[in-house]
């Protein structure tokens, strides 16, 4: 009965599409309000592994593999945009007959579910960043953004090396072997053109924007994240609240999840949608 039990509440499809580029996504649990959990740069719905036994007890838990990533096709013209990574989105909600929703976003997830709130306010009943990406730094100082790297180091000879010496950089001698594993097989396994092209889109100042959200906000950055602090979380979103995981690298959501999965619980326990 349980096995049986999680094949109809798992269920993987693939029907959403962004101008004939399929996207892959799956729900999971049965409940009316809905959770959308994106992931970040290189990575696929696999990032979410730790959240969504838990969060599917309460919500209905949506992933998805953004464009370029995971199980889905790359943009048919080839080029990456926030504005498409967020009409993805939309199409994955439309599809699964979702009204208004909370957005998780991881890393690149976070630019990501930042312009889906600008594009499709009407869905979005409050915002989660998790170590994502806000402003960009011009002076490098913690707190203030991050200096956008290299997309041309991801690509040629030296290019998987590249990624490989970036990805290792998102870990603490405290993240699990495990974690670090995981992260790197997911990180390295798309093509090269994503890589480059995501990363472009990523720190594209036209996505690095003054919008403003009023959403229900709640930020979980890393120990020491150079990402944001709690007055460029408050700068964007007014109505936001700021955690730091101390000890916990990039992934926060893998390395900590039961702390994280608390934190996210709270929050959503507030939200009206």
């Amino acid at each position: 009965m349980r096995l049986l039990l999680s094949i109809v509440l798992a269920i993987p499809l693939s029907a959403a599409a962004v101008d004939g580029a399929k996207i892959h996504w799956t729900s999971t649990g049965a409940a009316k309000q809905a959770v959308i959990l994106v992931h970040g740069w290189t990575c696929d719905e696999t990032s979410w592994d730790a959240q969504v036994p838990v969060l599917s007890q309460k919500y209905r838990v949506i992933t998805l593999d953004l464009p370029g990533h995971g199980k889905s096709d790359p943009p048919k013209d080839g080029k990456f945009s926030m504005i498409g990574f967020a009409r993805a989105v939309e199409a994955v909600r439309a599809e699964a007959k979702v009204d208004k929703v909370v957005l998780v976003g991881h890393s690149m997830g976070t630019p990501v579910i930042r312009e889906y709130a600008r594009l499709y306010p009407k869905h979005v009943a409050g915002l989660v960043p998790v170590d994502g990406l806000l402003s960009i730094s011009t002076g490098g100082s913690q707190g203030k953004g991050r200096a956008a790297p290299n997309p041309g180091a991801m690509t040629g000879p030296d290019g998987m090396k590249a990624r490989e010496a970036m990805i290792r950089g998102m870990f603490t001698p405290a993240t699990p072997a495990a974690v670090q594993q995981h992260v790197l097989k997911m990180m390295l396994a798309p093509p090269e053109s994503t890589a480059s092209g995501a990363m472009i889109a990523t720190f594209d100042t036209a996505n690095l924007n003054d919008f403003v959200s009023t959403v229900p906000v709640l930020g979980i950055y890393a120990g020491n994240s150079p990402m944001a602090n709690h007055d460029t979380l408050k700068k964007f979103f007014p109505n936001s609240e700021y955690v730091q995981v101390a000890g916990t690298g990039h992934f926060v959501m893998l390395e900590r999840p039961e702390e994280f999965n608390r934190l996210l619980l709270a929050f959503l326990g507030k939200v009206k949608y």
